[in-house]
């Protein structure tokens, strides 16, 4: 009886289709793949980047980002003479730059929780990443956003954060969110004629401060005023003039208020506030190791890698 030696190399050869495809050669397409899922799971939780301008990342031209603000035009109160065609005026338009940064994270997965676990790991790797780099992007929108200098305390019953009281047994003393706190808000965007969104100014609140507001009766829910393919992502409701979206990762500062109570930053935005660089083209990227691709750094093919990068200029 004759023995025939098969080695792997040969095996190939023998599977019954020596044209088939393996996820080596398909690499491209399952990069694609998953970068798209990657993106699909993170987006839901950009809650703070959705009113922005949104930018692409600039590709073999630095790290700059630039985004544009046009001035409006004076009013044209001289009277036509006839016949006669006026000067015009000229658009003024001033550039704001952003540098781009580069952020990422990993997991290390091992040979045994690959070959012994029931789970899809990889599947539960990237939900997780996913969930870690959109809460990333948000937040380095969110600490942008808060910088800004027109800050309003209250109901401007105080002139600096450290003077906000809670907790106080005499309702009065307190400085809680309230309807007259947005209205203020509202009516300091008006003055400087800030443009509106569909027709209102936009809030990003906190899940704790917008219990109080939704105690009035005058809140409105989504249903009430708008159409389900016009709701903001986390809309919650509509009072003075502002639409609300909730999120718990709004600006939270422990211990920043009078007698170390925590204090809660508002949003209160109108069209083109701010600009921020779009997660796709580059953006977000997720990038797997399999076991066996580090070389010498792995000899024994114990540990794969996956992980992402994501480019963000806010």
């Amino acid at each position: 009886m004759n023995f025939t030696h098969i080695r792997p190399a040969d095996l190939k050869r023998f599977d019954g289709n020596p044209n088939t495809n393996t996820t080596a050669e398909l690499s491209q397409e399952m990069k694609t793949y998953y970068d798209r899922r990657l993106i699909d799971l993170a987006q839901p939780l950009l809650v703070h980047d959705q009113f922005g301008q949104k930018r692409p990342i600039p590709r073999n031209n630095g790290r700059l980002i630039e985004f544009h603000k046009f001035s409006p035009l004076a009013k044209a109160t001289t009277e036509l003479t006839e016949g006669v065609t006026p000067d015009g005026k000229k658009l003024s338009v001033s550039a704001v730059t952003a540098t781009v940064k580069q952020y990422g994270d990993y997991v290390t997965i091992s040979d045994q929780v690959d070959l012994l676990t029931i789970d899809p790991v990889l599947t539960q790797a990237q939900r997780i990443l996913a969930n870690q780099a959109g809460l990333t992007l948000d937040t380095i929108t969110r600490d942008i956003l808060v910088t800004g200098t027109n800050v309003q305390y209250a109901e401007g019953q105080v002139a600096a954060r450290a003077e906000l009281v809670g907790g106080d047994p005499a309702p009065e003393n307190n400085h809680y969110l309230t309807v007259k706190a947005v209205k203020m808000a509202v009516r300091t965007l008006k003055v400087q004629n800030t443009p509106m969104l569909d027709g209102s100014y936009v809030g990003i609140i906190h899940p704790d401060v917008s219990f109080d507001l939704t105690e009035d009766p005058d809140w409105k829910y989504p249903h009430q005023y708008v159409d389900t393919e016009h709701i903001y992502a986390n809309e919650t409701g509509k009072i003075a003039g502002v639409r609300f979206v909730e999120t718990s990762e709004a600006k939270k500062l422990p211990s920043a208020g009078s007698g170390g109570r925590d204090v809660y930053c508002t949003l209160i935005l109108g069209s083109d506030a701010y600009g921020v660089t779009e997660v796709t083209g580059g953006g977000l990227e997720f990038i797997v190791k399999p076991l066996g691709s580090s070389g010498t750094a792995d000899p024994l093919n114990q540990r794969a890698t996956a992980g992402y990068t994501l480019a963000r200029a806010a």
